[in-house]
């Protein structure tokens, strides 16, 4: 393995990705990132412009810009990270609802990802990291050290997500049904930049808790040589 591994998780919308890669990176002792904060920043910074999700030519240009990084949390308010755009904390800015309704038309742009790529590939190259997102291993990171794929049911996931919903609203929560309805549209939607690298150890954590995955993906990682930390 190389002096900073990377390691690569990747899975469809639901599959824990974020709570098993932060889990594995703390236990590390590796950097966390979470692509998908790059297309927020991006998306972000557009709206501010008044940029359209569909201009494909201005939000390359705006991509290459931009000066976007991802740094260990600098703010003990439950983020995983901290996204600095420009020198400046916009990590609360990421998940508001602007931004939930048009990351997904910014990020289908080919050429966006190219250009987003390019920097996340920096970013990796310079320390050790837990990446995840649903390309990593098969385009993003195409060398990195260790490549999982990680598989959940739809009913699994369904179940998950409309729990953290109902302890979020309550009564004003979305039925299962709709839930369920949802994630099978995301799925669709997220299917053209979904890939299983070819050399990915697919993990089913169906009925695994994220501890239960973290220590599989530890063994894998000593079978490859990594001494862990204890």
């Amino acid at each position: 393995m190389r002096a900073h591994p990377q390691i690569a998780i990747d899975g469809r919308a639901g599959v824990g990705k974020s709570t098993i890669g932060e889990g594995l990176a703390r236990r590390l002792g590796f950097l966390y990132v979470d692509t998908g904060a790059f297309y927020r920043a991006l998306t972000h910074a557009a709206l501010a412009r008044a940029l359209s999700p569909d201009d494909a030519p201005a939000l390359i240009a705006l991509a290459r810009a931009l000066d976007i990084r991802i740094i260990p949390p600098t703010v003990d308010d439950g983020r995983q990270y901290t996204v600095l755009l420009d020198s400046r904390d916009i990590t609360r800015a990421l998940r508001t609802p602007a931004v939930e309704a048009a990351v997904s038309r910014v990020s289908r742009h080919d050429p966006v990802r190219t250009a987003l790529i390019e920097r996340i590939r920096q970013l990796a190259g310079a320390q050790s990291v837990v990446m995840v997102g649903r390309d990593i291993g098969a385009i993003v990171l195409p060398g990195a050290d260790l490549k999982v794929f990680l598989k959940t049911s739809i009913a699994a996931r369904a179940q998950r997500r409309h729990a953290d919903l109902v302890a979020a609203y309550g009564d004003r929560a979305p039925a299962l049904a709709t839930v369920h309805d949802e994630i099978e549209r995301r799925d669709a939607i997220d299917a053209p930049h979904t890939f299983i690298a070819p050399d990915a150890v697919t993990i089913d954590n169906t009925d695994l808790e994220a501890a239960d995955v973290i220590a599989q993906i530890i063994r894998l990682l000593r079978e490859r040589g990594w001494e862990a930390p204890q």
